[in-house]
């Protein structure tokens, strides 16, 4: 039997996706934590090291980093492999110009900490235009 989420946040930037979910409560830089050739987490201080991120909906903490991210996200996203959708708990402007600069699905300011109600494995619709993400758990 599956369970429905419904997650309320701020309205985002892009299209409504639907992808399975990769959660981890680490800060999270374009820049510093990715392999964007090989499309992995290559920061081995990363809670998702080594874990594969393309066409996932990445559920972490905050957005670090600076300018670099918004032709890194868009970079990656023009090779297809980018994630599907970001879902941060804070974000920053460069973060939010990065995913609407590379086309991406992208919500942040969520009223419970997002990386607490979405488990790695979980199917998520994100719908940035209605500020919702809702979770489907089998």
């Amino acid at each position: 039997m599956s369970e429905n989420l419904t997650i309320r946040g701020h309205q985002g930037i892009g299209g409504k996706v639907t992808a399975v979910a990769l959660v981890g409560g680490d800060n999270f830089s374009a820049r510093y934590d990715l392999d964007r050739i090989n499309g992995v987490f290559s920061r081995p201080a990363h809670a998702l090291y080594g874990q594969n991120y393309v066409d996932r909906v990445l559920v972490l903490n905050t957005a670090k980093g600076g300018v670099a991210t918004s032709w890194m996200l868009r970079e990656m996203k023009s090779r297809g492999m980018a994630p599907a959708a970001l879902l941060l708990n804070a974000s920053n402007p460069i973060m939010a110009q990065g995913a609407a600069f590379a086309g991406l699905a992208f919500m942040d300011r969520f009223d419970d900490d997002i990386t607490k109600l979405i488990n790695t494995g979980d199917t998520v619709t994100v719908d940035p235009k209605l500020g919702v993400v809702t979770v489907v758990r089998c």
